[in-house]
């Protein structure tokens, strides 16, 4: 693997990656001055933009000033973390990634979160207390099958560190026979389809201004983040339950999606430019702001006034016969600890972080589950075995 010498652009630069040839697409983000940029101790990345199938530019946002270096890699892209992670290293394959099963048996164990919205810290103390990771963030749960359930994007300021976490654990834990599956929750698609309402604004007025470069195509095509999370599913099943952001909603299964067409649609329409949108077919409307889509459905939980009743247990039953599942495991919608509802046949884990201090986690293993809490320890769910 060839090397080309890295380079420092000073954040005063406007614009500075358009130093790149060509480099990201980028969407204009207005005239700014030296006092609107970030702090110089700003710092973000590794993103790593593919310039040619076998030319790939590596930057980060490092104290205030754009820092990047050429690689021409064969196989697979290596490199050691450039801004004050030293001691990471960053494997990415050149090829791109591919497309994985959404469906898996005879699963030895399975751990699952939801909602991390950036926050790394938490997310690590939980995997590494319930001995998914040990103390140096690498995959020490074998054959295991971890779990994200929707939703790192927004909110926090470490959004870009959780990702790499998850991408390397994926490559770590496949070797190691088990799986990581990152699922796309709402705020993903908002992100991916330009809206930014809820970005921190670590990156919203410090990242984009200080790069010239729109949130938003950092995670473009070309960026290998991208398309790393362009091959996610919406809902996958392992032993029979279903993982899926927001919810199955009734409407969805009557209208006889299976579970390919389900994920084949979100990653269809994930790149839509407006957030505002009108399909061509009542399938696809799910896929835009419904609230009666995988990413916004609310309804295992409370009525949504005005838009649609709670489900019924005769439609959570539906829902699962239609899908061969026994169980449901659902996020965005918060609760104050992972709760059993449905009589065990829906798991919710969207526990917003400000209200226990620290992330909850849900285990399946012995036919049974878990409640995991903060510290790794564990709690039966009443009328939840599987």
């Amino acid at each position: 693997m060839r090397v080309t010498a890295s380079v420092t652009v000073p954040m005063a630069t406007a614009a500075a990656l358009v130093l790149l040839p060509a480099a990201i697409p980028c969407t204009p983000t207005g005239s700014r001055s030296v006092q609107e940029a970030a702090a110089d101790s700003l710092n973000d990345g590794p993103h790593v933009y593919w310039e040619t199938p076998s030319e790939a530019v590596v930057f980060y946002l490092c104290d205030g000033v754009v820092l990047l270096k050429r690689f021409e890699p064969r196989d697979t892209l290596r490199f050691a973390g450039l801004c004050g992670d030293s001691t990471w290293q960053y494997v990415v394959p050149v090829q791109a990634p591919e497309i994985q099963p959404h469906t898996y048996d005879n699963v030895s164990k399975i751990f699952a979160i939801s909602d991390i919205h950036g926050e790394f810290e938490p997310l690590v103390d939980l995997l590494e207390a319930s001995g998914v990771i040990d103390e140096e963030l690498h995959w020490t749960w074998g054959d295991g099958h971890l779990v994200i359930n929707g939703d790192t994007f927004d909110r926090g300021d470490q959004v870009t560190e959780c990702l790499w976490l998850l991408y390397r654990l994926e490559l770590e834990a496949r070797a190691a026979g088990g799986r990581v599956h990152v699922l796309l929750g709402n705020h993903e698609t908002m992100v991916l389809r330009r809206d930014l309402r809820y970005v921190n604004t670590k990156y919203t007025d410090g990242v984009v201004r200080a790069t010239g470069v729109n949130y938003t195509d950092l995670f473009g095509p070309d960026m290998e983040l991208g398309r790393w999370l362009r091959t996610k599913h919406t809902v996958i099943k392992l032993n029979r339950v279903l993982f899926v952001h927001g919810g199955i909603p009734p409407r969805l299964v009557a209208l006889g999606a299976s579970l390919d067409r389900v994920n084949s649609l979100a990653r269809e329409t994930v790149d839509a430019r407006s957030y505002v949108i009108a399909f061509d077919d009542e399938l696809r409307n799910y896929y835009g702001h419904s609230d009666e889509g995988p990413f916004w459905y609310r309804g295992y939980h409370r009525i949504e006034e005005g838009r649609y009743p709670q489900a019924t247990v005769p439609q959570v039953d539906s829902i699962l016969a239609a899908y061969g599942s026994r169980a449901i495991v659902v996020g965005h919608t918060g609760v104050d600890q992972v709760t059993s509802l449905y009589e065990g046949k829906v798991l919710a884990l969207d526990i917003p972080l400000e209200t226990l201090g620290t992330f909850q986690g849900l285990l399946w293993e012995g036919g049974r589950f878990f409640r995991v809490a903060g510290d790794g320890s564990l709690e039966p769910l009443d009328g939840s075995g599987g």
